[in-house]
């Protein structure tokens, strides 16, 4: 395959996984897909040595996106509710930086799935069901960063995350953890009255319920594939 433009190292760090690929400026794979486990604890260091990890199987790549599970502003990571309290303030768009030697942009890991996937025009939404629970919002194709949601509180003193994280549906079982996705979706349709909304992460394919006709199921890829449109929103 012959590769065109930049050539973006696509990152997403998971709450359960490290994933990682090349790719190349018309958002095609061209290196094999490397996951790792994410390490316990999950510090930034023990993290850090994962993505070393990676990059080393990587070939030539000109730049860096990453997606990251907590609020990032600036590159600078100031939540990460299912990894370590030492994520707090840390700056990860320059420990990148320094790791691979390229320019580096981070952003909330639901936020860069979306940008795989969406269509561009009017209010989108993505909602990812992995370790916890992922939220991104778009108007007209821009990213509107660092809405969490999963720890807004949605029924009994219970967040969204609480209820619908894997942990939960573990504990509760696949039949109740459905209907409580069922009960979320219903919740955020007349709050953003989106055009479209996106399902993704790995726990979407549990999902046992008809949606409705402006909702999809989207491959987990995008949460890697989505870095390339990372580079072309404003910085």
């Amino acid at each position: 395959m012959k590769k065109t433009g930049l050539i973006t190292f696509c990152l997403d760090i998971g709450g359960t996984g490290i994933k990682g690929f090349t790719a190349d400026a018309a958002d095609r794979e061209i290196s094999e897909r490397v996951r790792i486990e994410t390490p316990h604890p999950a510090t930034p260091k023990a993290v850090l040595a994962v993505v070393k990890e990676i990059v080393a199987q990587m070939p030539h790549f000109d730049r860096v996106a990453a997606g990251f599970p907590g609020v990032v502003v600036k590159g600078r990571a100031l939540t990460a509710p299912n990894l370590d309290p030492a994520w707090e303030g840390f700056d990860l768009g320059k420990a990148l930086e320094k790791l691979t030697g390229r320019p580096v942009r981070v952003a909330n890991d639901a936020g860069v799935q979306g940008l795989a996937v969406i269509e561009g025009a009017g209010t989108e939404l993505v909602l990812t069901l992995g370790t916890g629970m992922g939220f991104a919002l778009y108007v007209d194709g821009h990213y509107v960063p660092n809405i969490e949601m999963a720890h807004h509180p949605f029924r009994k003193s219970k967040t969204y995350e609480e209820l619908v994280s894997n942990a939960a549906l573990h504990k509760v079982g696949k039949k109740r953890w459905n209907r409580r996705v069922k009960k979320v979706i219903h919740q955020l349709a007349p709050i953003f009255n989106y055009r479209v909304l996106y399902i993704g992460g790995g726990n979407a394919k549990e999902i046992d319920f008809k949606l409705a006709e402006n909702a999809k199921v989207i491959e987990n890829v995008a949460g890697l594939l989505g870095g390339v449109k990372l580079w072309q929103q404003p910085g």
